[in-house]
């Protein structure tokens, strides 16, 4: 299982997919992406697992990812029922550079992208409207000539900031009701993401929220659909990737940052989970970034 995925935008920055029914493939992981992903709810209903804190969408809701953001993406559709989906990645640098002309789109890109108390759930968007966008932006796309058609993408993606933007409710999260059994897994999440660098005790986490060790494990699970292990994992390999791409730490440095001392262990968790060694995937960023 790969828990991140940073090298779709390498060769072109810009990946969509339209009304996409994920019902029957649908896979429960923690992921990352190299760029911005924006994923809007046609049918069906998720719960959202970002930034330490979880979201329950329905059909017409919108939810901005960051950059090496961990996040997880749950179907909660009742039987029978269908979850379709589009998503817009892309590199934001990219989409920032062509926005210089337009000051007040270009900060709110910048805001959605790097603002960590930025909104990131849109759930007042026009559901005709916003639907009849992407309809037509698919359109645009697919008729396109290759050669214009990163052009078409970034014209495309400007317009639906503005469309964000224009629906943006700057204290909506403080109005929106927490999932049922929410808080306890956010506390072991923010307890997680401040100590991942520690050998893990679960009795230690038990005390810290005030719960025996069998009742957080079962709280964790039943909110986030997954184990406290399985997240710890996530934020050490997301954490490794965030620094062998922005440092200059050897990879036994970077193993003993996240908590695993066992330089031949992390590399064998990291392959499994990204798919590359630290090593090549150190050399793979490194390459991108001297071709640019």
């Amino acid at each position: 299982m790969k828990i991140l995925n940073y090298m779709n935008l390498n060769q072109h920055p810009v990946q969509c997919s339209f009304r996409v029914d994920r019902t029957r493939q649908f896979s429960e992981i923690y992921h990352a992406h190299q760029g911005m992903e924006l994923l809007f709810v046609h049918e069906g209903s998720i719960r959202v697992v970002v930034n330490r804190q979880i979201f329950d969408l329905t059909a017409g809701n919108l939810v901005a990812f960051r950059p090496f953001q961990l996040h997880r993406v749950i179907m909660r559709t009742e039987p029978g029922g269908s979850y379709i989906r589009t998503l817009l990645v892309f590199e934001p640098g990219e989409l920032a550079e062509r926005l210089e002309a337009f000051p007040s789109l270009r900060q709110f890109l910048l805001r959605l992208w790097k603002e960590p108390l930025q909104q990131q759930v849109f759930q007042s968007l026009p559901l005709e409207r916003t639907v009849d966008k992407l309809a037509e932006y698919r359109e645009r796309m697919e008729g396109a000539e290759q050669a214009q058609l990163l052009e078409e993408q970034m014209l495309c993606l400007a317009d639906m900031l503005g469309h964000l933007k224009r629906h943006e409710e700057p204290d909506m999260l403080r109005r929106l009701p927490p999932p049922q059994g929410s808080q306890v897994a956010e506390q072991v999440m923010d307890w997680l993401e401040a100590r991942y660098a520690e050998p893990f005790q679960l009795e230690l986490l038990a005390q810290a929220v005030h719960l025996t060790p069998s009742h957080v494990s079962a709280a964790f699970r039943q909110a986030v659909g997954s184990t406290i292990t399985d997240y710890l994992t996530a934020v050490r390999v997301r954490q490794a990737c965030l620094l062998l791409r922005t440092g200059d730490k050897s990879v036994e440095e970077i193993g003993r940052a996240v908590g695993l001392q066992n330089t031949s262990y992390f590399c064998q968790m990291f392959r499994k989970h990204v798919g590359l060694s630290p090593h090549r995937f150190r050399r793979s960023l490194q390459r991108v970034e001297e071709k640019r």
